[in-house]
């Protein structure tokens, strides 16, 4: 008998590719967990965080007094404010 899952929203279906070793760990914990794929995968995706933005790195700067007076993180200023007066 097929797993079922009764849902109370709203649901779309969608295909995902995964490479071969990937449908063999999803397969596999579907059945170790008495879950279907598509919930596993639907927790996955639910449990993702982006990773942080790694455009500019400021960690060496943490916990230091700024002195211009700008209330701006530093990460937010856009790169062209810190050029102005390098002639460029």
């Amino acid at each position: 008998m097929p797993y079922v899952l009764p849902y109370t929203g709203r649901v779309r279906k969608t295909s995902v590719y995964l490479n071969v070793e990937q449908a063999e760990r999803l397969a596999r914990l579907a059945r170790q967990e008495g879950r279907s794929q598509a919930e596993i995968l639907r927790e996955a995706v639910d449990a993702y965080q982006s990773p942080p933005s790694r455009d500019r790195g400021f960690a060496l700067a943490a916990g230091f007094v700024r002195i211009d007076g700008d209330p701006r993180p530093i990460s937010q200023i856009p790169e062209h404010e810190f050029l102005d007066g390098f002639g460029t």
